[in-house]
């Protein structure tokens, strides 16, 4: 029982390989399987096979370039053999994108976010009803999708799908599996926003540099301050965290966070806390929830023209993420820094203030400033984030589901 046992773990894990590739290099012929998985012709034969069988694979025939000689033969996913629905909570805004099995990108659509309308009631009603509308807009049945992939900022549970505190909701927690199942046999995913952004920048991190890469960061400013950490693990993978950076103290018995503390990080360097100094509003004030970019853009033209209280409400908010980010380094290791997020459109104003924050860290001072770069597009790289998480869990999923009915042969390794 126990080498039966070991045998079906071999062939999930092998053909989760297979399919991993694919998703990594897009449609493949056989040799090309068995190059990047490592695994033999044979066991690659059977796999693709089996895969085929149960309709999780297919394969199609591309012809030489030169118009001669015996076409190639390419396995990729079949596109209709599941969907996937990710949902991204915005501060302002609500996206939903529709997946097929393949990763293309079939619908998306985006609702904006009452402001004068709060609370969790009427935005699960506002979810619940998108979610049924993005279905019916390609004839899909509820049952076709796999997999449900939700983003916001805020605290995260570990295990479930539980928003347990946001900037937008506060502590009012959701458990999104709850709200969505009585209409949904779909498995429901909550991830933080900047850790997918971490997770997608360290896979073309880890693309580019091969075995050279082992560590970033990366900084997304906004309405909210977040941060995550993708670290390369030793037998290979990642792992990605989201740290509360936006809350962590930077001046005890500061300024008001929206999370109800004095002195956190974002109270400084959020977009509400750079409007509040910039109009030398008292610290005390409840931030407010959402500020539009126009705003920030208004001070930052003034800034760039030399107005000094706005200058100043930039440097200070350059001061908090750098400091910030010292101690990041102090407790992890040196390591590159990609800010991203709207506030991106800033970095100008803020990096004199990053820097000098920055080298107050004594691994700066022995070894150096880490290297800063920009990355503009945060909304590809939180979907990005989705796609590779979601597929990742989706194709296990299926693997094991399969199983039974699979008959591979065992390879280990």
């Amino acid at each position: 029982m126990l080498a039966k046992s070991s045998t079906e773990l071999v062939r999930q894990k092998n053909s989760t390989l297979v399919l991993s590739a694919l998703r990594r290099h897009g449609p493949l012929a056989h040799t090309e399987l068995s190059d990047f998985t490592k695994l033999s012709s044979a066991t690659v034969s059977v796999i693709t096979a089996d895969l085929e069988r149960a309709q999780i694979i297919e394969k199609a025939e591309q012809q030489a370039a030169s118009g001669r000689g015996r076409p190639r033969v390419l396995f990729s996913q079949r596109r209709d053999c599941g969907y996937l629905i990710v949902v991204v909570i915005s501060s302002d805004a609500v996206q939903y994108s529709l997946v097929d099995y393949a990763g293309r990108l079939i619908d998306r659509f985006s609702e904006e976010r009452p402001q004068e309308v709060s609370g969790v009631g009427p935005f699960v009603a506002g979810l619940r009803d998108a979610l049924r509308r993005i279905a019916a807009r390609s004839q899909l049945a509820h049952d076709k999708v796999l997999m449900i992939s939700i983003s916001s900022k805020g605290l995260v549970d570990n295990s479930e799908p539980v928003l347990r505190w946001s900037p937008i909701f506060g502590r009012d927690e959701i458990d999104f599996a709850a709200v969505l199942a009585d209409e949904w046999s779909a498995k429901v995913i909550l991830g933080n926003e900047t850790l997918l952004v971490a997770a997608a920048l360290g896979r073309q991190e880890e693309n580019s540099k091969g075995p050279d890469f082992r560590a970033m960061a990366a900084l997304s400013l906004g309405h909210s301050i977040g941060l995550g950490i993708v670290r390369r693990e030793d037998e290979g993978g990642h792992q990605v965290s989201a740290p509360n950076f936006g809350h962590m103290m930077h001046v005890p018995g500061g300024g008001l966070c929206r999370c109800g503390a004095r002195g956190c990080i974002e109270a400084y360097a959020g977009f509400y806390a750079m409007l509040r100094i910039a109009f030398d509003v008292p610290l005390d004030t409840i931030p407010a929830k959402f500020v539009p970019i126009a705003e920030l853009d208004k001070i930052a033209v003034s800034a760039r023209h030399g107005g000094r209280r706005n200058v100043l409400a930039f440097r200070q908010a350059g001061l908090a993420l750098g400091n910030g980010l010292s101690r990041v380094l102090s407790l992890h290791e040196r390591m590159p820094i990609v800010i991203t997020g709207p506030g991106v459109r800033y970095y100008d104003l803020l990096i004199e203030g990053i820097t000098e924050g920055l080298a107050e860290s004594h691994v700066v001072r022995m070894e150096g400033m880490p290297e800063l770069r920009v990355a503009a597009d945060e909304p590809t790289l939180v979907f990005e984030g989705h796609i590779n998480r979601a597929f990742s869990i989706i194709d296990n999923d299926i693997v094991k589901k399969v199983g039974s009915g699979i008959e591979l042969r065992a390879e280990a390794g």
